[in-house]
């Protein structure tokens, strides 16, 4: 009987991969399998004239839909996680079109791969005949990992906006008010507004003017905006507005307020940060700096006594 050792296992799992990646690779160049037919092509295109109420039945035929198998086991592992209410509230902050289960998706498939990674170390580690017992806990500690990563991913990239679009919150408000105390309603200044700046806030009073040309009221749109980003200061002020457009009451004015409010808010965060970077700045002097000058000091002295001159 043939005893197989970890070296011949890493070698075998080494060829395997790399005869399969071959094999992908080479399938990859083949006519696609599975390629939907010409009425599934077409259907989409003759639906209102062939089956206006959308009653056609599933022309895709036998065969596994990947992308459909997929979606499932999105929905499962979000189901299965939980927190989906966090989840899509960083996405909305982030900007990014996607639902939870999308993303609960994405943090699996990073899980995978960094399974796939601490595999493949181990691998590493017996052919360089370092390997140990301990090195069977790396793949599932590499998968946590970049689970984690994928979620800090999105708080950092959502903390990100929400910084950018409460710095942008001033020049907006001030704008709007301008262009109200020009003449024009408040509709055609969030349009002239949407249209004339870039950024992350601009981006969203677009959609809020898209909205609106669509059917939706402005109230409606502007509340849908605020729901949507969770960001204190424009929640306040996008509640001005509509409370001032529900009243009659004049929006320059009210922008204006709320425009010198959103600058204050910015120069008490401002004055916030300062202070939190003053303590930061103390971990390199109590660490780094004040024991080298410690040391120093007292070195040379030390030093003296122990060759007993002086």
């Amino acid at each position: 009987m043939i005893a197989f050792g970890p070296t011949d296992l890493a070698y075998a799992v080494v060829l395997g991969t790399a005869f399969g990646l071959g094999m992908c690779l080479l399938l990859s160049l083949a006519p696609r399998w599975g390629a939907p037919s010409l009425s599934r092509r077409i259907a989409p295109y003759i639906r209102d004239i062939t089956d206006p109420r959308g009653m056609t039945p599933d022309l895709r035929g036998p065969g596994v839909d990947i992308g459909t198998w997929w979606r499932g086991v999105q929905v499962r592992v979000s189901a299965a996680i939980g927190g989906s209410t966090s989840v899509q509230r960083r996405l909305q902050q982030a900007g990014w079109v996607m639902d939870a289960a999308t993303f609960r998706g994405r943090q699996l498939a990073w899980a995978v791969v960094g399974v796939a990674v601490g595999g493949l170390a181990i691998v590493v580690l017996v052919l360089l005949g370092r390997a140990t017992t301990a090195a069977v806990v790396l793949p599932p500690i590499c998968g946590v990992i970049a689970a984690l990563l994928c979620g800090a991913h999105l708080t950092a990239a959502a903390r990100a906006r929400v910084a950018r679009i409460e710095e942008e919150l001033p020049t907006v408000l001030e704008f709007l008010a301008l262009c109200l105390s020009a003449g024009e309603g408040i509709l055609d200044s969030l349009r002239r507004v949407s249209g004339a700046a870039t950024g992350e806030l601009t981006g969203e009073l677009r959609v809020v003017v898209l909205a609106v040309g669509t059917g939706s009221t402005l109230a409606e749109s502007l509340a849908h905006a605020a729901r949507s980003l969770e960001i204190p200061a424009v929640t306040r002020s996008i509640d001005q507005i509509v409370a001032a457009i529900d009243r009659g009451a004049p929006l320059a004015h009210v922008l204006h307020s709320q425009a010198l409010d959103a600058r204050e808010d910015a120069k008490r965060g401002l004055i916030e940060r300062a202070g939190r970077k003053e303590i930061y700045m103390l971990i390199p002097l109590v660490f780094l700096i004040l024991p080298l000058s410690v040391l120093f000091a007292v070195f040379p002295g030390i030093f003296i006594l122990r060759l007993g001159i002086g």
